[in-house]
């Protein structure tokens, strides 16, 4: 006989409120539950395992629709198919919020440009050109840089260098950023590395999502992209012994 659960348990065993419960139940994200002589609903196993079901994919930035469409696999009683649209809406989810993270980077740089520009001028009269209200008066501002690191590195413990990329996912890996370095308009040197800047017309969710591929598979490379009046870049960096390895896959500077 499988355990029945009053609403108050579920709430306390799901973490979701009871009138969260209600509702979904009255939009269809949970099956009308049946309810004891007296009119109380009562929950099963199955309920609880699909309120899992349901925090995660909230935890995962899902809206209701889209739990409600996933909801239709896993009624299905099998994960394949349930881990097949769930790694569709993540992916989608993924490329969302890289984009946004480049967009919050630029936000960044121009707020700091605009708090640094209200200081300089401060007129007796109506606004000017250079108070900062109306127009951006500095000339170069420093970069907003954003490191890009899948796994903290031991300060007292050295990276190998080497990939652990299979050897199956080498190919694609090359020439996923074979495409993307297409996009480079100038390559300058750094002290441990090069400066990578890329065009305006560059995907960069796609240089977000590549650098955090390629951190995570080589960890003796470091990446940082930054946003500045240059442009977009990529920032790469290797332990001396590396920078062959480095010049091999993203071009030598200038």
């Amino acid at each position: 006989m499988s355990t029945r659960y009053k609403i108050k348990e579920v709430a306390d065993r799901s973490g979701f409120s009871a009138a969260t419960l209600r509702y979904y139940e009255e939009i269809g994200l949970l099956p009308e539950v049946s309810r004891t002589p007296a009119g109380y609903r009562v929950y099963d196993e199955q309920t609880l395992a699909r309120l899992a079901f349901i925090a995660r994919a909230k935890q995962l930035g899902c809206t209701l629709d889209e739990i409600a469409d996933l909801g239709v696999a896993w009624d299905g009683g099998r994960c394949g198919p349930v881990q097949d649209r769930l790694r569709a809406v993540v992916a989608d989810k993924l490329t969302m919020a890289r984009q946004q993270m480049v967009g919050l980077m630029t936000l960044t740089t121009e707020l700091q440009r605009a708090a640094a520009t209200l200081e300089t001028h401060r007129p007796d009269g109506p606004c000017d050109d250079t108070c900062g209200c109306v127009t951006d008066t500095l000339g170069t501002t420093p970069p907003q840089r954003v490191a890009i690191g899948a796994k903290p590195a031991r300060a007292d413990v050295a990276a190998p260098i080497a990939c652990a990329l299979g050897p199956r996912a080498m190919p694609g890996r090359l020439e996923a950023w074979r495409r993307l370095l297409a996009h480079v308009e100038r390559r300058e040197p750094l002290d441990d590395g090069l400066r990578a800047t890329f065009g305006s017309a560059t995907p960069l969710d796609e240089l977000v999502r590549l650098a955090a591929a390629e951190q995570d598979c080589c960890p003796f490379l470091t990446f940082a992209i930054t946003i500045d009046d240059r442009g977009v870049a990529l920032e790469v960096r290797a332990p001396h012994d590396a920078l062959p390895v480095l010049q091999s896959l993203f071009g030598t500077p200038a």
